[in-house]
């Protein structure tokens, strides 16, 4: 398929997990991509996996909770491909398990504004350049933690609860001006951020599948079929929506 030859893609965290499977399927479907993130080493070997299979990609260094790391990073795609039809927004950081009495304030506002703040300032970017284009389609990393509790992650559960807030804020805003913001929920997914939270534990992992009834984590390739779905014309009548792909965690 090629629901993206000649369109631009920007894709922000795409340096491993989610947001490089991401970065390779919008490549494969024909796309522009470029990688924002904050460890180059990684967000370059996104770029080579998509060169090596004979797509388009550039890297740009990015701290999301900067605004001026974003604003460069936006203006950095429209001058080397000329324009921006979707965004991913991806970028996100967990928080060490600990009773909310407990979190730490730095530790919130770390991940505040790395998850939250950093996706207010994506989404402000990207649509004011998707408002020149004359339209465009984003979508913004939720999590099933941001339709359910999450015991002893309370900065984290917070965060993503709040991303689908500004997600269906922002596509009411701007439903007739031709951009649809839409955001995906991932269930446990099998990605470098996951394997840091179970600390290697078997017994931690093996929990973590017994909550999914469909009886297994979810892999990042799973998530990235529905972000570029939801960027595609396929998807043309769906805005404001948070979709769960999480393997049946929050149909119990």
């Amino acid at each position: 398929m090629n629901r993206f030859e000649g369109k631009v893609a920007l894709v922000t965290g795409g340096g491993s997990g989610i947001g490089r499977a991401t970065a390779l399927k919008f490549a494969a479907e024909g796309a522009s991509v470029v990688i924002g993130n904050r460890k180059e080493k990684a967000g370059q070997e996104t770029v080579d996996l998509i060169q090596q299979a004979g797509g388009k990609a550039s890297f740009y260094r990015t701290d999301v909770s900067n605004l001026k790391d974003v604003q460069n990073l936006v203006q950095y795609t429209v001058d080397t491909y000329g324009g921006l039809d979707a965004a991913f927004n991806n970028a996100g950081v967990e928080d060490p398990q600990a009773m909310t009495p407990e979190q730490t304030e730095a530790t919130f506002d770390l991940v505040i504004n790395v998850n939250l703040k950093g996706v207010w300032y994506s989404m402000k970017c990207e649509i004011e350049q998707m408002l020149a284009n004359g339209g465009g389609a984003i979508v913004n990393t939720s999590s099933i933690a941001g339709v359910i509790g999450y015991p002893g992650h309370a900065p984290y559960t917070a965060s993503k609860h709040a991303v689908l807030g500004l997600t269906k804020t922002a596509a009411l805003e701007y439903a007739q001006q031709g951009i649809r913001v839409n955001a995906v929920c991932p269930g446990a997914i099998e990605t470098p951020l996951l394997d840091g939270l179970a600390e290697g534990d078997s017994a931690t992992i093996d929990y973590m599948k017994s909550l999914h009834p469909i009886g297994r984590l979810g892999k990042p390739h799973e998530i990235a079929n529905a972000v570029v779905w939801l960027c595609s014309d396929e998807a043309s009548f769906v805005l404001g929506h948070g979709i769960n792909v999480d393997g049946g965690f929050t149909a119990i």
